[in-house]
């Protein structure tokens, strides 16, 4: 019970987190916006970002899961960090950048969906959105 509470506070948090570094990147403080992201990465999940990028996306979840024992709330935390990070790549005008965070973040988000009983709005609407970035980005 008590890692559920923490998993929890950790993404209550993480939402916080997150929009202050959407904050920094509507100011254009891409460098900072980076930093604070990385700095998360750590914080959160115990290790840095490349390593979650290197992972191929169609197997992201199975190999986090089973081979790093994280959970879906883990998940739920990193799928949060990867759509910042498609913001953020974005901003910067790298779109195939952009284009593969989105991927990830909805590939964690899609499966999140399948595996909680609970119909969330607010992840929905998350889907939706970056579905819609993906299909803008690649036309």
């Amino acid at each position: 019970m008590y890692q559920k509470d923490y998993i929890l506070r950790m993404i209550e948090m993480i939402g916080d987190l997150i929009a202050g570094i959407l904050g920094l990147i509507k100011k254009g403080n891409f460098d900072q916006a980076s930093k604070d992201l990385s700095d998360i990465y750590y914080q959160m999940l115990r290790e840095d970002s490349s390593f979650f990028r290197t992972i191929p996306t169609e197997k992201l979840t199975d190999t986090l899961l089973h081979d790093h024992n994280y959970t879906n709330g883990h998940l739920e935390i990193l799928a949060e960090l990867f759509n910042a990070e498609a913001e953020l790549e974005l901003a910067r005008g790298n779109k195939s950048g952009s284009i593969e965070y989105s991927a990830k973040s909805l590939k964690l988000f899609e499966f999140l969906d399948k595996e909680q009983k609970t119909f969330s709005f607010e992840k929905e609407k998350k889907i939706a959105n970056i579905r819609k970035r993906i299909e803008t980005l690649q036309n």
